[in-house]
Order: C-alpha cells, then structure tokens, then sequence
C-alpha cells in the first residue's frame, strides 16, 4: 500500500527521506552525490541505475570526472518527486552493490 502525501506534509516526508541519504546534497530543486569510484565500478553503477530509472520513467545526469563520478536527480525547477527520492536510494542500494567485495 502506498500512502498519499499532499501540500507541506509531502515536503516534510521527502525531507526527512533525503535526510536518510548520507552524501545527497540538496541543490535548489535537485539533489547530487559524489562517488569516488573506478571505471569498471562507474560503468557496473550506471548500468545498475538505468535500470531502475527506466522502470522509474526518470532520468538521472551521470558523468565521469577524473577519479569520481557525479549523479544528479531533479529536473529544473520542478520540486522534487517520492520517484526521485526513491531513485536517490536505489543509486545508494547500486553503489553499495558495486563497492562491497
């Protein structure tokens, strides 16, 4: 079952979700977090990711700098969604996956 949240309760549930997502930065409308990750675990987290975005309908930035790898979940000003919360803590379930011997 699936409980419905409206108006400031809703932003109070999210908030206290993003709270529970130790290394989520809160950036205006979107959140971003930094792993500092190789390549082959970069490519096993992307791919983990997409397809949890894809069952989502949502469409996460992924890039690959130097040493790290950087996810961005939002879009624009749009307020942040319970799908994208959810999203921000299947990457931690993936990243968790990948890193873990």
């Amino acid at each position: 079952m699936r409980a419905l949240f409206s108006g400031r309760a809703k932003r109070d549930y999210l908030s206290d979700a993003l709270a529970l997502l130790s290394g989520w930065v809160r950036e205006g409308e979107q959140i971003r977090r930094t792993l500092v990750i190789d390549d082959s675990q970069h490519a096993a987290l992307t791919e983990r990711v997409k397809v949890v975005a894809d069952a989502l309908h949502l469409r996460p930035e992924i890039s690959r700098r130097a040493d790290h790898t950087q996810i961005r979940v939002g879009h624009g000003n749009a307020p942040l969604t319970e799908g994208e919360v959810l999203l921000a803590a299947r990457i931690e379930d993936a990243y968790r996956a990948v890193t873990e011997p």
